[in-house]
């Protein structure tokens, strides 16, 4: 990111001022690094100058004023709500009913055991293998 070639510059201004009456602060320190460097601020971090200033008593009132407007023009990031989790794989309830009318009839069916073992541990049957199910209910009748 690019810096602004500006006449008066009024974060950096601030960020001197701050500096020079808290020369141990590693915050303000860090946010002059990063506005050396990126050549801008967030919000938040706008926000946290502002309120180091504001102890700042030899700093003008303006430019207080002039920062707080440079933090009201940011827009406001918010984070949104998780979404709400939604299971991978939702049981059929057409294919359980129709593994266990088979199995009613022929408990030992083994294609309709493997079928009856995986819709158990909640895997998915592909298409070919409902039909496959369907084809059998289809021979009991």
């Amino acid at each position: 990111m690019y810096r602004k070639k500006l006449e008066v510059d009024i974060i950096l201004d601030v960020l001197e001022a701050v500096l020079k009456r808290q020369p141990d602060s590693v915050f303000v320190r860090s946010l002059w690094h990063q506005y050396q460097e990126r050549g801008g601020l967030s919000k938040k971090q706008l926000e946290g100058l502002y309120g180091k200033a504001q102890k700042c008593q030899e700093l003008p009132a303006a430019k207080l004023a002039t920062l707080e407007a440079v933090i009201r023009q940011r827009p406001t990031r918010y984070k949104s709500a998780p979404p709400v989790a939604k299971p991978l794989y939702e049981k059929d309830n057409n294919v359980g009913e129709m593994i266990s009318e088979i199995l009613a009839r022929y408990p030992q069916h083994k294609r309709v055991l493997f079928f009856k073992s995986r819709f158990d541990n909640n895997e998915a049957l592909t298409p070919a293998e409902v039909t496959e199910l369907e084809k059998f209910r289809k021979l009991l009748k």
